[in-house]
């Protein structure tokens, strides 16, 4: 999509900015109306330059947005530093940083898993609630910067995980999108049958050992009626429904359903096999959308395939994991105020239109979905609302780490047939409950 058309809201974001000093610049912290916090939050204070650490910004938007909150607060410029395309090493990294308390980074994007084990070890700061429109974002969003009553995160983007279709193909031999599992294998013998789909990959997740295969894990598990961990935070995972969740994606292997690759798949990999237009199906966040519709010759597949609900069982549709990330203030960060004001710009309605119109993630403030124009740009929109609003959030744990590695091993050694389902789950049943005790 080309920037020219979204000049207006560039124009609209970067009054915003102008306006922050003068409407945002309060550091005063306190419990807004959607505080389940008395007390009020400490004062933020340092004015300076400030960096942003990130994963990669694929879109260039990020740092479009920072630029012009730099060419309005001259002496409060911020700097994008990007970190490994891993979930994984970026977390690493930024632990890493912590630990050592510097103060290199200032506001850290964060994974929406990371904000307990951020907060109970008081890397990052508690954040003002009257300082944001906090009633306008998504409430699963908006859930995942809390811990234990205290906002330590604003969520930025939000993900629910989604069902990438090539919905010429599904045309072609009469069929809707597949709302349950059983329907989607039906639909991929189908297509393969076609002389175009003979040579074609039925569905691939992400399936690489990294963070990744803890959302497919937490998926399919959700989906087959289980849980990784219930409500008290009590390991449920050794079950009969987690193990039919497992059983799905060692059997999409066994039986050649997933392609024998999509066992080194992290999302760039499936992205850009869907893309050259070797899949039929594929689950994906959102910001697929806008690259695989790009016309320059990068996608084999633009306007050729379209979205829906993950597949289920029975009626479906399936539980899709609650994905996205928040910007927090590092504890160590000298200019805390400015990192304030940072994040209050780049969550304004302007703000996260214009990159959703740049990169198709999915939006924080409720409103967005619901915008006509962006709806008819965006169809999926009403779709991935409704995800996001039933998507089962990950463990919340404080050792998120040890707890996500636990999942990786435990779900890798099943799909490889290193171990069976029963002894991989009975296995991981026994570590979450000694890490999350």
């Amino acid at each position: 999509m080309a920037w020219s058309k979204t000049t207006g809201l560039r124009m609209a974001g970067l009054a915003c900015v102008t306006l922050l000093a003068a409407s945002c610049g309060s550091d005063s912290g306190g419990s807004g109306s959607g505080g389940t916090s008395a007390a009020a939050a400490p004062a933020l204070e340092g004015r300076g330059d400030i960096t942003l650490v990130t994963g990669k910004d694929t879109s260039n938007n990020m740092q479009r947005l920072t630029d012009e909150w730099n060419a309005a607060h001259p002496n409060e410029k911020v700097r994008i530093v990007e970190l490994p395309e891993s979930a994984d090493a970026q977390r690493q990294q930024l632990v890493q940083n912590a630990q050592v308390k510097s103060d290199a980074y200032a506001i850290l994007n964060l994974d929406v898993v990371w904000t307990a084990e951020f907060a109970a070890n008081r890397w990052v700061v508690e954040l003002p609630r009257d300082q944001f429109d906090l009633n306008n974002f998504l409430k699963p969003a908006l859930d995942t910067g809390e811990y234990r009553g205290k906002l330590y995160a604003v969520p930025v983007y939000s993900d629910a995980g989604l069902l990438f279709y090539r919905k010429d193909l599904l045309d072609k031999v009469g069929l809707q999108a597949p709302k349950t599992w059983d329907e989607l294998t039906a639909a991929c013998q189908k297509v393969k049958a076609l002389p175009e789909g003979a040579n074609l990959g039925c569905y691939t997740g992400q399936f690489e050992k990294y963070e990744g295969l803890t959302v497919n894990f937490d998926e399919a598990v959700n989906t087959a009626g289980g849980q990784i961990v219930d409500e008290s935070g009590k390991p449920t995972v050794d079950s009969p429904q987690a193990k039919a969740g497992l059983d799905k994606l060692v059997d999409g292997f066994k039986n050649g359903t997933f392609p024998p690759k999509a066992i080194t798949f992290k999302e760039e990999d499936g992205r850009r096999s869907f893309q050259a237009g070797e899949l039929i199906f594929m689950r994906q966040w959102p910001y697929q959308w806008a690259l695989a519709n790009k016309t320059d010759g990068s996608s084999q597949v633009a306007g050729k395939f379209d979205v829906a609900p993950l597949p289920g069982v029975g009626a479906g549709p399936g539980a899709a994991s609650l994905g996205g990330h928040n910007f927090a203030i590092s504890a160590f960060a000298k200019n805390k105020a400015t990192a304030l004001d940072f994040i209050k710009y780049f969550t304004t309605d302007a703000a996260e239109r214009s990159n959703l119109l740049a990169t198709s993630q999915a939006p924080t403030r409720a409103n967005l979905y619901d915008d006509p124009e962006l709806v008819k740009q965006f169809p999926y929109l009403p779709t991935l609302k409704q995800a996001i609003q039933s998507a089962k959030p990950r463990p919340k744990a404080v050792r998120y780490g040890d707890v996500t590695t636990a999942i990786q091993e435990a779900a890798y050694a099943a799909i490889t047939g290193a171990k069976d389902s029963a002894t991989a789950l009975k296995e991981l049943q026994a570590k979450l409950q000694e890490l999350l005790k």
